[in-house]
């Protein structure tokens, strides 16, 4: 069996991954706030991750099925409740809950309705398959019927244990965690108690024991969503108004669905501190255990053109406008490049998305549309279950890749060889080999990229893919033969098709390669 090696935050090195359970392997990943549209840095994770589970998926294949997943378990939540949230439903329907007409609760429910479904189109689009289960935090506020965990009685075990007080600030009165009663507090970031700031989203203020405690409840105004949360506080019940913070939901969710200790929790690298740390902090010290996680994973940065995205660089691009507006280089582009662009650097490597790297990514990709298309013109053989068998599943180099730390970058070389390899059975018709071209496919699978549907977004350039691959086919073969003008002639023709060619050396070989892509 193939030996998965991933890096840990929390040990700083790349370790064995040995799941806690064989028969259910079990990983938490933070999904998004659902205020406003996601942007490309959010595309990040849940590229990276749909990628580790797929890899998952196929290293603990279910009794007998081909990967089908029942061994591993995915769990990526929404985040719909948040102060932005709130400030977007007041901005979007203030006028119809000034006159009565929507409640506040009523419009947040629009806003992280409409967000939450446009989210999850993007990253169909993307190729990412949906979570095992994908809870929302507004579920998990107040005790359950089904028992799984909630947030207001993981506050009260938070108080139970000394870890937790209430404090009285300017908005009212908050549930804070103590941090002083964690010795352990610090172990992701690798920071010292003294050395730690406030949390990003809490200033330091008088009402706190400590700089660094964080809120997990805090009362509701009359222009704030809430909820009526019973706490037990020195022997006295204190009822409460109001809402949760943002560490305790993960903290939650992931104990409902997961358990107390799990595989594997994956997020950005900004997520680390505050966010990861305060996690860790309540989970622990809630259920006394030694870790939330075995293992921590953390993706890289990502920038656009070189710069830090943001809007007042005039850089901020969302998911849903690269997909269906020319906002970014002048066009639309397919969810299949966007993802290809992200995989060709490695996850924990910062990443600098820009026009010529989709440029490059669409490139690989034609390349491997073209045998695709070339594998539909071989007729009923190449489908045939005999093919399937031999194939086995993707190539065994391009898994060794992908079990080392998600390599992708040489498991992409290793499918673009694939491919050169696949054309030639192709073009000579070898039908003995046609698993070879069958474990291409299957490999782009494992990436997640989808052939056939690339094929039909690009199908509308007006020339099918095989027919460029037959005309440069035939153009290498005239300049084999120095017959340049008749050479340059298909050149020409296929350029004013839209479609340019470049040439290049095969590095090993030093024979002339021809690829294509669309002229914008």
């Amino acid at each position: 069996m193939t030996e998965l090696k991933l890096y840990n935050t929390l040990t700083r090195q790349k370790e064995t991954f040995q799941p806690i359970d064989p028969e259910n392997v079990r990983m938490y990943v933070c999904g998004p706030t659902v205020y406003d549209f996601a942007h490309i840095g959010n595309a990040r994770p849940v590229i990276v991750f749909d990628v580790l589970y797929r890899l998952l998926r196929h290293l603990n294949p279910g009794n007998g099925a081909a990967s089908d997943g029942s061994r591993v378990t995915y769990v990526r939540n929404i985040t719909d409740v948040d102060d932005k949230i709130n400030a977007r439903a007041l901005r979007d329907y203030g006028d119809k809950i000034s006159s009565g007409e929507m409640t506040l609760n009523r419009a947040i429910r629009e806003v992280t309705e409409n967000t939450a479904n446009q989210f999850h189109e993007d990253v169909k689009a993307l190729g990412c398959l949906p979570p095992t289960h994908e809870p929302r935090a507004t579920e998990y506020v107040l005790p359950r019927e089904d028992g799984k965990t909630d947030m207001v009685t993981l506050i009260q075990k938070l108080i139970d244990n000394g870890n937790a007080y209430v404090a009285i600030g300017k908005e009212g009165r908050e549930v804070l965690f103590d941090v002083t009663t964690d010795d352990d507090y610090g172990v992701l970031s690798n920071r010292k108690l003294d050395d730690q700031q406030a949390g990003a989203r809490i200033e330091a203020k008088d009402h706190k024991k400590n700089p660094g405690d964080f809120v997990m409840w805090k009362e509701s105004g009359d222009d704030q969503p809430g909820w009526d949360a019973e706490f037990k506080v020195e022997g006295e019940a204190v009822t409460i108004h109001g809402r949760p913070g943002w560490h305790i939901e993960c903290s939650t969710m992931s104990a409902a669905w997961l358990g107390e200790t799990f595989d594997i929790h994956g997020g950005g690298l900004d997520l680390i501190f505050p966010h990861h740390e305060n996690e860790i902090a309540q989970s622990c010290c809630a259920n006394k255990t030694e870790r939330m996680a075995k293992v921590w994973m953390h993706n890289g940065y990502l920038q656009v053109e070189g710069k830090k995205m943001s809007k007042s660089e005039g850089n901020f691009v969302t998911i849903h406008d690269l997909l269906h507006t020319e906002k970014f280089g002048g066009r639309k582009w397919p969810g299949e490049v966007l993802r290809l662009a992200m995989l060709m650097t490695h996850y924990r490597e910062p990443i600098d998305f820009s026009v010529r790297r989709l440029q490059e990514a669409e490139s690989i990709l034609r390349q491997l549309v073209m045998v695709y298309e070339l594998t539909q013109a071989s007729g009923s053989a190449i489908s045939a279950n005999t093919v399937f068998q031999k194939a086995g599943g993707p190539a065994d180099t391009l898994v060794k890749f992908l079990a080392d730390d998600l390599n992708t970058q040489p498991a992409i070389q290793a499918i673009q060889t694939m491919a050169r390899v696949s054309r030639q059975y192709l073009e000579n018709k070898d039908e003995t080999n046609y698993y070879v071209v069958q474990r291409l496919l299957l490999s782009c699978d494992l990436l997640g990229l989808d052939l056939k549907g690339l094929s039909a977004a690009i199908a509308d350039i007006g020339v099918e893919p095989s027919e460029i691959h037959d005309a440069i086919t035939q153009r290498l073969a005239l300049i084999k033969e120095k017959n340049w003008a008749e050479a340059d002639r298909i050149r020409d023709k296929l350029a004013s098709q839209g479609i340019q060619l470049k040439d290049s050396k095969d590095s090993e070989t030093g024979e002339r390669i021809t690829t294509w892509e669309i002229k914008r």
